[in-house]
């Protein structure tokens, strides 16, 4: 696949849990995603991603996820979702480069996609990340202690 390939060229028939809290921005990355043939659920929380992830009951092969949200950090999300979907692949997204949670969860190598994004590298990323190797020892790693 070539570096500049359109998003029209990249495509996929997986299933993404797609968790942003700002509703703009879900609603837009969901239509780049279904456009590229990807069944998309959406979720404005962690607590929201994992109560409809009990209802749907199906695995997710990707869970494209803020990394900065209120009440539950991406990387605590991945490490839930993993126990319940061992094999899914995780994209972390962050507009805050500052933040230490997100240089935390770029310095350990995790799958990351800096916003603003274009929908070219948005879908070039997703194949990128649902192609590469399974890595399951990140999610221990990220995840923060809960109280």
């Amino acid at each position: 696949m070539e570096q500049n390939s359109h998003t029209s060229t990249v495509r996929g028939a997986e299933t993404i849990l797609l968790v942003e809290d700002e509703p703009s921005v879900r609603r837009l990355v969901s239509q780049m995603l279904q456009l590229t043939g990807y069944t998309v659920f959406e979720a404005a929380s962690g607590p929201e991603a994992l109560g409809l992830m009990d209802r749907v009951g199906q695995p997710v092969d990707l869970l494209l996820t803020d990394v900065v949200m209120p009440s539950m950090s991406g990387g605590t999300l991945a490490q839930r979702l993993s126990r319940r979907h061992p094999k899914m692949r995780v994209l972390f997204t962050s507009g805050y480069m500052d933040d230490t949670v997100v240089q935390e969860v770029v310095a350990m190598g995790a799958q990351f996609l800096p916003k603003p994004f274009t929908p070219g590298s948005l879908t070039q990323k997703v194949r990128e990340v649902l192609d590469s190797p399974w890595d399951g020892l990140l999610f221990e790693a990220l995840s923060t202690p809960e109280g």
